[in-house]
């Protein structure tokens, strides 16, 4: 992908095109800084002490869309992808097994898993969280993805510039 491709948001627009588009904008931001890469270079870590990577980053992200969409929109039973209890941070935690194709299918299957879970309900529709047994509506689980792809893709743009020097949006 390069910048020429990635969707970008209206500028004017009802509240769920505006969501939706930056969402899909952020999410294909992350896309783009993983762009060109290869294995290897995809699990470089950041800066030492941190394990933070390209990779980890794609993983986590699969684990949120999952979480917000599937378990708490959804109500579904749907099991942590690459944590658990034993390594409650284990999608930050990418060894020389780990693959960008297998990250990004399942980075693009949660992505497609939270749009099916999000057609055809209002803004204002509710799901609870398994975890805290709060009411979210998708008007918030939207703004909390673009606010946790925003905060992920500036840590991605630090990582991809140590890594080639690439900058840019």
């Amino acid at each position: 992908m390069n910048a020429s491709e990635r969707p970008e948001p209206p500028t004017v627009a009802d509240e769920r095109t505006s969501l939706e588009s930056w969402l899909d904008f952020h999410r294909a931001t992350l896309a783009l800084k993983c762009a060109g890469l290869d294995d290897r270079q995809l699990r470089e870590v950041s800066v030492p002490p941190s394990s933070l990577t390209l990779l980890g980053l794609v993983r986590h992200m699969a684990e949120v869309e999952r979480n917000w969409f599937r378990r708490v929109l959804g109500g579904e039973d749907a099991r942590p992808l690459y944590y658990g209890d034993d390594d409650p941070d284990g999608e930050f935690h990418v060894t020389e097994r780990d693959t960008w194709d297998e990250a990004h299918a399942a980075w693009q299957a949660e992505i497609a898993a939270a749009r099916e879970a999000a057609r055809g309900r209002s803004l204002d529709d509710r799901g609870v969280s398994p975890r805290s047994g709060k009411e979210f509506d998708l008007r918030w689980i939207y703004i909390h993805m673009i606010e946790e792809y925003a905060r992920h893709n500036g840590h991605a743009d630090l990582i991809r510039e140590r890594i080639d020097g690439v900058t840019g949006e």
